[in-house]
C-alpha cells in the first residue's frame, strides 16, 4: 500500500471505529461483531505501524495502550474539583432541604447514584480530546491522558466541535473486570486489589498504558466544569447534552420537586445498589438549576447546593456451622468461620477470618451461635458480633495440635497466634514454596499453588532447593503440564537464579522479615556470607530493625537445616550477592501517617517509598508524628493532625521530601 492510499484508508477507518466504540462502550448495542471490530482496528494499526507519521494523537489504536511514562506531569485545575458534604440519615437530608428553601423557593432536585471510583477531569479543544487528569487534592492533579485513552467509553472526538469543554467523571472498575483482574493476580501469586476502587486507582496510574488497557476500566461523566460555545441552565439539561455529545453519563438520574420523593429515591437506590454491575458508595442529591446554585454558594469546604448520602454497611445474621484452621507458611494457625451462606453486598458469602484466639474470646464465639456478618468496605466478610449464644456452649478454643501434621502448636510471648513448630509440616512447606516463587520473591513465572501441590504430591520436590533440580520429562508428565509448560517453568527457574540477594532473603520466609527488611539486610552485609556471619547485635544496628527482628534473623540462620538449604542454593548456582545500592536516607528519623486517597500512589506504595528513604510510617497521629500525608477524603487523622499542629502535606509535598 502506498502512502497516499494508506492516508485515505486511515482517514476512513478512524471515524468508523469511533462510532463502533460508542455503540459498544456507551450504548451497549454494537452493530458489528467483536471479530469485525478487531479486524478493522488491526488494519488501522498496521497502517500506522508502516507509516508512523500517519498516527494521530487520538487514534482509536491508542485505546490498546502503548506509551510508557516515567512520571505524571502536574495539572492545575482552573475550576477546583471539590468534594461534597457527607450525610448519613434522612433527617440530614431534610435539614439540607430546609437550608436550601431559605434561599430558593421551589427547588428541583436531581438524585443520582454516587459511583465508587476515581474522579478525573477530561478536557476537549475543538471537539477533540486534549487532556485528562486526576482530581488530586482538588486544586492540582496529574496528567494521565495516555491511560485515559485506553478507556473505551471516553470519546476521542465529540459530535459537536465545541471550542473548549471540561467535564468531570468517575473512572471505575466494573465488578466483572475486578473479578477477572483479581483472579489473574491470584493465579500469578500477586497481592490482589482489595476492592474495585483501589483497583481503578492503581490501574489509572500505571506508567505503561498497555497495563491500563488490560484492566477493563470504565467511566461515567457527571458534571460540566467549563464550556465554551454553549449555554446550559441546569444539571439535567447538561447531562442530556453530554449524552448527545457521545459521553457515557451517570445512570438513573431523576428529578424531584418534593424532598420526600427524593428521599424515597435515595432509599430505592440503596436497596438496589448491589444490582448495579459496579460499586456505588452512596447517592447524591443536588439542586438542578445553575442560577440557584450560584445563589446558594458554598462554605469553605463544600457547596451548599448538594450533599452525598452514604449507605451503612449491610449486616446479616447467620448460623456458625464450624471453625476451620488454616496453617500459614510461618506455621500460624488462623481460624476461619464457616457459616450458613448469606447474601451480602450482592454476593454469597459463607466464610470469614476470625484472626486468633483473642478475637474469638473477645466476641465469645461458639459453634452454633447466631453471628452477625458484614462486608468491610463492602468487600471483605467479617464477624461483627454474636447475636445469640447457644446456652451452655463453650467459647471455641483453637487446638494446640497442628491440623496438618499433628505437631504441637505454641503461642510465643508477645504474639496473638499459635504456630506449628514443625518446619517440615506439609501445609507450611506448600505455602513456603508458593511464597518462594511469588512475584516479590524469586518471581518464578508459572509456579503457582496448583503446580506446587502436584510437585509435593508426586515427590519431585521436598524443599525450595529441589525446584532447581527438576527435569523436563517428569515435570511434563504432571497433570495439565505438558512439554511446553514444563520447558517454560524450567526457563523461569533458570532466570530466577540471578535474582538479587534481597529477593532470596525475602523468599526464605524469615519470620517478621518483609521485602523492605530483606533489602536493608542485603544492603548492610552485601552477601549471603556476610548475613550468615552477622550477630543479632550487628543486625539490630540496621536502621528500622529492632531487637525482635534481629533475633529472628539470627535464630533462622542458626538452624543447621537452614544453613544447609543456603549451601544447596549456592551449589545450584543461585546468586548470593547484593547488587542494589543502599537507598538515600532523606527521611531518616521522620515519622509519617497516611490518610485519604492519594492522586497516584496507593497507600502501600507511599509507605514503601517512605521506608525506602529511611522514614517510618505509623497508623496513628501523635505529637511525635512529623508529617501527615493527606489525600482525597482524609478523615479523623487529618483533624487530629491539625489540632496537634502536625505538618500536613499532600502527595506533591511527599515527593519533594523524597528528593535527595
Amino acid at each position: 500500500m502506498d502512502r497516499k492510499t494508506a492516508e485515505n484508508r486511515a482517514g476512513e477507518l478512524r471515524p468508523i471505529l469511533e462510532r463502533y466504540s460508542y455503540e459498544y462502550y456507551v450504548l451497549d448495542n454494537p452493530s458489528i461483531s467483536d471479530y469485525d471490530y478487531d479486524r478493522l482496528l488491526h488494519e488501522l494499526l498496521d497502517i500506522e505501524t508502516e507509516f508512523p507519521d500517519l498516527a494521530t494523537e487520538n487514534s482509536p489504536t491508542r485505546r490498546v495502550g502503548g506509551m510508557a511514562l516515567n512520571t505524571f506531569a502536574p495539572v492545575r485545575h482552573e475550576v477546583q474539583m471539590g468534594s461534597l458534604q457527607d450525610v448519613f440519615d434522612t433527617a440530614d437530608i431534610a435539614a439540607f432541604d430546609a437550608r436550601v428553601r431559605e434561599t430558593v423557593a421551589d427547588p428541583v432536585y436531581i438524585v443520582e447514584p454516587k459511583i465508587d471510583g476515581l474522579s478525573v477531569s477530561l478536557e476537549y479543544r475543538d471537539g477533540a480530546f486534549w487532556r485528562g487528569s486526576t482530581r488530586g487534592d482538588g486544586v492540582t492533579g496529574e496528567d494521565v491522558s495516555e491511560n485515559l485513552k485506553t478507556v473505551g467509553s471516553i470519546p476521542m472526538t465529540l459530535t459537536e466541535k465545541l471550542p473548549f469543554l471540561e467535564v468531570r467523571g468517575e473512572v471505575y472498575m466494573p465488578r466483572a473486570s475486578f473479578d477477572r483482574v483479581v483472579a489473574r493476580q491470584l493465579e500469578n501469586e500477586e497481592e490482589p486489589f482489595k476492592n474495585p476502587r483501589n483497583a481503578a486507582a492503581g490501574s489509572l496510574r500505571q506508567k505503561d498504558s498497555r497495563v491500563t488497557a488490560q484492566r477493563g476500566l470504565d467511566i461515567f461523566i457527571f458534571n460540566i466544569q467549563q464550556i465554551e460555545g454553549k449555554t446550559l441552565t441546569g444539571h439535567k439539561q447538561s447531562l442530556d447534552y453530554l449524552a448527545a455529545l457521545g459521553f457515557k453519563v451517570i445512570p438513573s438520574y431523576k428529578a424531584f420537586t418534593d424532598i420526600s420523593d427524593a428521599i424515597a429515591e435515595i432509599g430505592r437506590i440503596g436497596e438496589n445498589r448491589y444490582d448495579f454491575p459496579f460499586d456505588i458508595d452512596g447517592a447524591v442529591i443536588k439542586v438542578d438549576d445553575f442560577t440557584e446554585r450560584e445563589q446558594l454558594g458554598a462554605t469553605a469546604k463544600f457547596p451548599r447546593w448538594a450533599v452525598a448520602f452514604k449507605y451503612p454497611p449491610e449486616e446479616k445474621p447467620t448460623t456458625l456451622r464450624e471453625i476451620e484452621i488454616r496453617v500459614g507458611r510461618t506455621g500460624a494457625l488462623t481460624p476461619t468461620a464457616v457459616f450458613e451462606p448469606i447474601t451480602l453486598a450482592g454476593t454469597t458469602v459463607s466464610r470469614a477470618v476470625l484472626h486468633n484466639q483473642d478475637f474469638i474470646n473477645e466476641k465469645g464465639i461458639a459453634i452454633g451461635d447466631t453471628i452477625v456478618v458484614r462486608k468491610a468496605g463492602d468487600i471483605i466478610p467479617e464477624v461483627v458480633s454474636v447475636a445469640f449464644h447457644q446456652p451452655g456452649a463453650p467459647v471455641y478454643r483453637i487446638s494446640s495440635v497442628c491440623p496438618s501434621c499433628g505437631s504441637i502448636a505454641e503461642r510465643e510471648e508477645g504474639e496473638a497466634v499459635l504456630r506449628c513448630v514443625n518446619m517440615a509440616c506439609p501445609a507450611q512447606v506448600a505455602r513456603n514454596l508458593v511464597h518462594f516463587a511469588s512475584r516479590d520473591a524469586m518471581d518464578i513465572d508459572g509456579l503457582g499453588p496448583a503446580i506446587v501441590h502436584q510437585l509435593l504430591e508426586s515427590g519431585l520436590v521436598h524443599s525450595a532447593a529441589d525446584l532447581y533440580t527438576l527435569e523436563k520429562e517428569p515435570l511434563a508428565a504432571l497433570e495439565r503440564m505438558g512439554e511446553k509448560s514444563a520447558q517454560n517453568l524450567l526457563e523461569a527457574l533458570e532466570r530466577s537464579k540471578s535474582r538479587d540477594l534481597s529477593r532470596l532473603l525475602f523468599a526464605l520466609g524469615i519470620p517478621g522479615i518483609g521485602q523492605r527488611s530483606a533489602q536493608l539486610l542485603a544492603q548492610r552485609f552485601g552477601s549471603m556470607d556476610g548475613v550468615l556471619a552477622a550477630t543479632a547485635e550487628e543486625i539490630a544496628g540496621i536502621d528500622g530493625y529492632g531487637g525482635i527482628m534481629a533475633q529472628s534473623v539470627a535464630d533462622f540462620f542458626a538452624l543447621g537445616q537452614n544453613r544447609a538449604l543456603i549451601e544447596r542454593f549456592r551449589s545450584l548456582g543461585l546468586n548470593m550477592l547484593c547488587e542494589t545500592a543502599p537507598a538515600a536516607d532523606t527521611l531518616a528519623g521522620k515519622t509519617f501517617v497516611l490518610t485519604g486517597t492519594l492522586p497516584s500512589l496507593t497507600r502501600s506504595e507511599a509507605k514503601e517509598m517512605i521506608e525506602a528513604a529511611g522514614g517510618k510510617v505509623s497508623g496513628s497521629v501523635s505529637k511525635k508524628t512529623d508529617y501527615v500525608v493527606a489525600g482525597e477524603e482524609a478523615g479523623g487523622k487529618l483533624t487530629k493532625a491539625q489540632s496537634l499542629g502536625v505538618a500536613v502535606i499532600d502527595e506533591a509535598g511527599l515527593r519533594e521530601l523524597l528528593e535527595p
